[in-house]
């Protein structure tokens, strides 16, 4: 493989950084132990570089405006050059939190392939593996599965043959809505032709309220194009125009069985209770901030991809994207959760998935103008982006060492100023925010009240 087109998604990504919003996927495995580092980067060798020649590739911009971005082999590719050997000063949080931080605003050189992984000693008697991977190359979903595919259910697994103990899929945050999608990409095209139509007219795409009558033409949907036409996120303490410095923060893992207990009691789900959860955390954030709590919009990233298909080699992008308003306004915990169950269960019946993927290939058919208009028209809507991702239930090694838990943020576009990321690993949940300076410059307060809000769940079910 020399040279391929790049797919119209991928184009998007490939031409929306921006200083302050970097399209870099963020991905955090750590593990229990040291780590047999020269075991790892033979993996990386043979089940990352070697099974997937994207990582081998350099984006190459036309050489006039009609055309479109390629992919070229790296004639000087070194694996070395992707590889950073670091260890920490100090084995706490704050170390390695600012270590991910300093390297959150670096953008990549675009003259070698776009990823990075930093193999870091020193933390908690264990170690991490910090990876950057630019969007382009591929979506969350699709790394999320590379980082587990070099994972194994025994310290010895990197001997067997890979794809020998490749994870089980897990149902995700918006599993239904997936299955309907997937159901129903096929009419994709025909559902959103009539806003594809409207990419390619310049002067009418200069009045939003002629976008709003191009979503009428899908009104059928269920109200969706009233969502995706609404004003801007409301303004909050968390809102604002980012600066290029980033936060990352993280709370410890809380045992699985007891969200599940929650949730049993609430007659919701695991995936409600975090969510409601982290509308909690936000309410209290805005409330200490000098705010009136408010629902938060946030985007969530919905894989449509074949499930019992393996990821194509050159990876790319094959997700949509669905807005989802925290309930922060409502007054209590409980409140929270239940409405979070109603509003996923009315987004995982809705054909809002299939329609929001239509509209995301035919914006990257538009040029790199147009992308950017429609880019911030549409991310101006929700203050970032949350992942809710169902890891492995057992444990995985990786190297020989155990793996102790896994963060992964993506990033977000325009003025978007936080990221949240829930990941379930080994009957263990996490969650992990990634914040902009400069508008949320103390995470660590979503972090606590987070903590707080599954504390009171977990005392009132216990209660109950």
């Amino acid at each position: 493989m020399v040279n391929r087109a790049m797919g119209p998604v991928d184009t998007i990504w490939l031409n929306m950084d921006r200083p302050e919003n970097l399209m870099i996927i963020d991905s955090l495995m750590f593990f229990e132990g040291p780590v047999d580092w020269s075991r790892v980067v033979s993996l990386v060798q043979r089940r990352f570089v070697d099974a997937y020649p994207a990582f081998r590739q350099r984006p190459v911009q036309p050489r006039t405006h009609i055309g479109s971005p390629h992919w070229e082999d790296d004639p000087a590719f070194d694996l070395d050059n992707h590889l950073i050997w670091t260890t920490l000063p100090r084995s706490d949080d704050a170390t390695l939190q600012r270590y991910i931080e300093q390297r959150m605003p670096v953008p990549f050189d675009r003259h070698r392939p776009l990823w990075e992984m930093h193999l870091v000693d020193g933390y908690r008697h264990g170690a991490v593996v910090y990876t950057r991977l630019h969007h382009c190359i591929a979506d969350g979903i699709a790394l999320n599965q590379v980082m587990l595919s070099m994972t194994g259910e025994t310290p010895d697994s990197d001997l067997d043959a890979p794809g020998a103990t490749e994870p089980e899929h897990r149902a995700g945050l918006l599993e239904g809505a997936a299955k309907l999608a997937g159901t129903a990409i096929a009419t994709t095209a025909g559902a959103a032709s009539g806003v594809a139509h409207m990419l390619w007219d310049l002067p009418k795409l200069l009045d939003p309220h002629v976008l709003g009558d191009a979503f009428t033409q899908v009104e059928r949907t269920g109200g969706i194009a009233d969502k995706l036409v609404l004003g801007p996120k409301p303004h909050t303490p968390l809102s604002g125009r980012p600066g290029t410095a980033k936060r990352a923060v993280w709370c410890e893992p809380f045992p699985l069985d007891d969200i599940k207990h929650i949730g049993h009691e609430t007659g919701t789900t695991v995936n409600d209770v975090l969510m409601g959860a982290v509308a909690g955390a936000l309410a209290t954030y805005i409330r200490e901030h000098g705010g009136e709590p408010q629902d938060v919009p946030t985007m969530v990233p919905v894989n449509v991809r074949p499930l019992d298909q393996p990821l194509p080699k050159e990876l790319g992008n094959q997700f949509a994207l669905v807005l989802f308003k925290y309930p922060s306004a409502l007054a209590t915990p409980l409140e929270r959760i239940v409405e979070t169950h109603r509003r996923m269960e009315v987004i995982k019946h809705s054909p809002e998935v299939t329609l929001t993927f239509g509209l995301i290939k035919a914006i990257g058919r538009t040029g790199p103008e147009l992308e950017r208009f429609f880019v911030d028209f549409f991310s101006d809507k929700a203050i970032g982006v949350t992942t809710n991702v169902p890891g492995p239930t057992g444990d995985r090694y990786l190297g020989g060492t155990k793996i102790r838990g896994v963060l992964a943020w993506v990033p977000g576009a325009g003025e978007q100023t936080l990221g949240v990321s829930i990941f379930s690993y080994s009957g263990r949940v996490r969650v992990g925010f990634k914040a902009d300076a400069d508008r949320v410059p103390d995470p660590e307060n979503l972090v606590r009240a987070f903590t707080d809000e599954i504390d009171g769940l977990l005392r009132l079910s216990h209660a109950v």
